[in-house]
């Protein structure tokens, strides 16, 4: 078994390293901050990604591949709250590639119009996070556009686990790296990146209290889904069940350490920390880790520890609420 473990990490890593070269010109390799307010700690802060997110990642790694496999494609099409959908737009105007995404129409505003400036068609009319997946086969065949899943690709996880492979090249101490769980796309490829390099990595997924289908798999060795979207503050992170990829990742090779939870007050003080004493603008999302270490839900953990803060695009009203609560 430890065999084939070994040659299953060792795949993944050969992807993501690819991964890695072929995104290189379309993101940023953000920095591994330290940090005065824990030593220990290590920052990786995606909110200064292209976009203001990690996913731009994945989205240009499976567009990329795409146009390779496929060069006449007719386009792409996605389903997002928000930070998928505006990496697919930039990643496919990059490509010279129409783009149509589903929004849920209650989604954060900030994104929406992101998303169009981006150029990609944006439709929210009667989408819901409940119906959306239908929706999306639907207007795929109508269309004739390439499906670019938020998660559960492995194009998308190879590109999302360079974020953890930047961090482990600028940082080799790391000992351990924790990451904000929905789909699974970012939790998995940096399980895949941090294992493949050294067994001995920690890594741990957090969730909010209100969306818990990860840590409900990962307990119960059988994928758990919470049947609608969970109504959490962290909005990219409403997936009601993670991917089947990332459950064969996580839960099947057991390659996941633990997945925790943190409530929306826990989220909402590591939203505040961020802005007021990391200088980093942060949306609750990319706040799951920090919370979850700041609340001690990790437990005793080797050190140093990296985070990965997965994004700050924002509702600027809730942020604003948010802020108000300092004063």
């Amino acid at each position: 078994m430890l065999g084939n473990v070994s040659d299953y990490l060792s795949s993944h890593l050969a992807e993501i390293e690819a991964a890695s070269e072929r995104i290189r010109p379309y993101v940023r390799w953000t920095p591994a901050l330290a940090t005065d307010l824990d030593s220990r700690l290590v920052l990786k802060p995606e909110c200064l990604q292209v976009t203001g997110s990690f996913k731009v990642r994945g989205a240009f790694n499976a567009i990329l591949r795409l146009r390779d496999r496929k060069p006449h494609t007719r386009g792409v099409i996605a389903v997002s709250s928000g930070n998928h959908a505006q990496a697919v737009a930039l990643a496919a105007r990059t490509n010279g590639l129409p783009a149509v995404i589903l929004i849920p129409a209650d989604s954060n505003p900030a994104k929406i119009a992101a998303t169009r400036a981006l150029g990609a068609e944006v439709i929210t009319e009667g989408v819901t996070g409940e119906n959306r997946e239908a929706l999306l086969k639907q207007t795929s065949e109508e269309r004739g556009f390439d499906v670019i899943h938020p998660f559960d690709d492995w194009d998308i996880i190879h590109g999302q686990g360079t974020a953890a492979q930047e961090l482990l090249h600028d940082r080799p101490d790391v000992r351990t790296i924790v990451a904000p769980v929905g789909g699974g796309g970012l939790i998995s490829g940096a399980v895949l990146a941090a294992k493949a390099r050294d067994a001995g990595i920690r890594v741990f997924g957090v969730e909010p209290e209100l969306a818990s289908d990860a840590a409900a798999s990962l307990h119960s060795k059988q994928r758990q889904s919470l049947g609608t979207p969970p109504n959490t503050i962290a909005d990219g992170v409403r997936t009601p069940a993670i991917g089947q990829r990332s459950f064969e990742v996580l839960v099947e090779h057991a390659l996941l350490d633990d997945a925790v939870t943190v409530s929306e007050a826990e989220i909402e003080a590591a939203v505040l920390i961020a802005w007021e004493r990391l200088k980093l603008a942060l949306e609750p999302t990319g706040a799951l880790s920090l919370a979850a270490y700041l609340t001690g839900k990790l437990g005793p953990v080797a050190e140093p520890v990296g985070l990965i803060l997965s994004g700050g695009n924002f509702d600027r009203a809730l942020v604003a609420r948010i802020l108000s609560q300092a004063s």
